[in-house]
């Protein structure tokens, strides 16, 4: 072989290792959860003097869902001499009047809730909560983003797990209301059920850490105070504040049987912005905060567990590393008639794709009966992972290169069942060069499924498939959607009776 061919080799195998290495760690999250399956978190009775709570509703820019979420949360059954409600809102647009407007027809009711508008938007959502922290009452800060809507026992159910002086924080499961809309919801919902139930199920029962998801949880105040407040040095506040606060001794509590219904995002674009924040957000917070977790006095376990959470989004420019490299190898090997090494990425790739076959066949069958009509959609869901690596491979290189940039909201449109419609709505995203880089990659591995099928190396194409399916589908669908958007907003000021936003 020439250098060029074995430096392509060692860079593959090396890249396919470390992807596999971490596949496995999802069987040890299973394992983890499963282990510890039985020690859930046992509520007490309600707490005796009824505390003062506060929630916090950051807004931005949330015309469709801000009457919906403050009237969900205006409904909550709390003692009203025991609650106090905060909009905090940094809208640029018509939610001012919206939420001002909701909140004057529910203070008028007699419930203790209050607007706050900043016109500066210092450190975004993180420091809109800081500045609502300062005017708050509460001993205990619950909060809600705009697309949620928690139900009326949320407190009463959440509240209890704080009899014991020690717990800082407890996060309740998301819901869904819209994961029947699109094959994008759905995959959205299976991940989002695998992150709750299993990752924080599995590490929260072990004794490891897990982080509060910034909203949808309630925070004990003193344990914001003391692990040094509301920080917006990172895109995941949320994240950052969980780990600074479990450093200094404080436990927290996952109640995966609490669900908070809330919307998924409909549209591709909002998705890949959404994900690269959280991507972003997670880097910064491992630079910030891992070296000190390694250095910190704290089981192996534990540390070992907090380097996998916060590493795991450096897989994403692995595996564009990988996606480039597929190709090349499988040319090399076959070539020299090498066609036996082709079979060592089986194994591997087995290693690092049925771990998530697993990972969420497992969760789904945990909380739904009809687990398996749900699986059907396990594919899919691994192609999209892979098509979302440019996305998010882009965030991991901006927040290891210190680039700065705005808390980017996910675009709600209160999509909540079939009939509802987000296209011709405000907030769209814009589509920039990413996708034709997803379209290019997509082609590229169609062009090399033909090339397995036709020299009959049959045992990659399946895994090949994935890959180009990823591809097409995310950088496909978010021209069209983005363009289908436009068409409408120019149909929706032409149609006569039509309103458009």
């Amino acid at each position: 072989m020439t250098p060029v061919e074995t430096l392509t080799l060692a860079a593959y195998f090396f890249v396919l290792i470390i992807l596999a290495i971490y596949g496995w760690h999802r069987y040890y999250l299973v394992y983890l959860y499963m282990k510890n399956r039985d020690k859930g978190p046992t509520a007490t009775a309600p707490l005796d003097p009824i505390p003062v709570v506060t929630i916090q509703l950051p807004l931005y820019n949330e015309m469709y869902v801000a009457d919906r979420l403050i009237e969900a949360v205006c409904g909550i059954d709390y003692p009203r001499d025991r609650l106090e409600i905060q909009v905090l809102d940094d809208s640029t647009d018509e939610t001012r009047s919206i939420a001002d407007l909701a909140v004057r027809r529910f203070a008028a009711q007699g419930i203790d809730i209050k607007y706050y508008h900043r016109s500066d938007r210092k450190g975004f959502k993180a420091g809109a909560l800081e500045a609502g922290l300062k005017a708050a009452r509460g001993e205990f800060i619950a909060i809600f983003d705009a697309d949620f809507i928690p139900t009326h026992d949320f407190l009463t159910r959440l509240m209890p797990h704080f009899a014991d002086p020690g717990i800082g924080m407890v996060q309740a499961r998301w819901g869904h209301i819209n994961q029947d809309y699109s094959l994008l919801t759905k995959i959205q919902s299976i991940l989002l059920d695998g992150h709750f139930v299993l990752e924080h199920g599995g590490r929260n029962r072990s004794g490891r850490f897990f982080n509060f998801n910034g909203t949808a949880g309630a925070w004990r105040r003193v344990t914001i105070d003391d692990a040094g407040g509301w920080q917006h040095d990172t895109l995941t506040e949320d994240l950052d504040l969980s780990y600074r606060a479990q450093l200094r001794g404080w436990r927290f509590v996952f109640l995966g049987d609490l669900i908070a219904p809330a919307e998924v995002p409909v549209e591709m674009n909002a998705f890949k912005s959404q994900q690269h924040r959280w991507a972003k957000g997670s880097v910064q917070t491992c630079c910030k905060l891992l070296p000190r977790i390694l250095r910190a006095d704290l089981p192996l376990g534990v540390k070992a567990e907090a380097f996998y959470h916060l590493t795991a989004n450096f897989n994403y420019p692995l595996m564009c590393i990988l996606s480039v490299l597929m190709f090349p190898s499988m040319v090399i090997r076959y070539n020299m008639g090498w066609y036996e090494m082709l079979l060592i990425d089986v194994p591997l790739f087995f290693a690092a794709t049925f771990s998530v076959c697993n990972f969420y066949m497992v969760c789904q069958r945990e909380i739904h009966r009809d687990w398996l009509a749900r699986i059907k959609y396990l594919p899919f869901l691994m192609s999209i992972g892979i098509g979302l690596s440019i996305n998010n491979t882009r965030a991991v290189f901006e927040a290891l290169l210190g680039k700065e940039s705005e808390f980017t909201r996910t675009p709600k449109y209160r999509i909540e069942g079939d009939g509802d419609e987000w296209v011709g709505k405000k907030y769209r995203q814009s589509v920039a060069v990413q996708p034709l880089i997803e379209l290019a990659l997509g082609l590229y591995f169609t062009a090399t499924v033909f090339y397995a099928l036709a020299n009959q190396i049959y045992g990659t194409v399946p895994f090949l498939v994935l890959f180009q399916i990823g591809f097409l589908y995310t950088g496909l669908l978010s021209i069209v959607q983005q363009y289908a958007g436009d068409s409408d907003v120019v149909t929706a000021g032409l149609e006569p009776g039509r309103q458009g936003s």
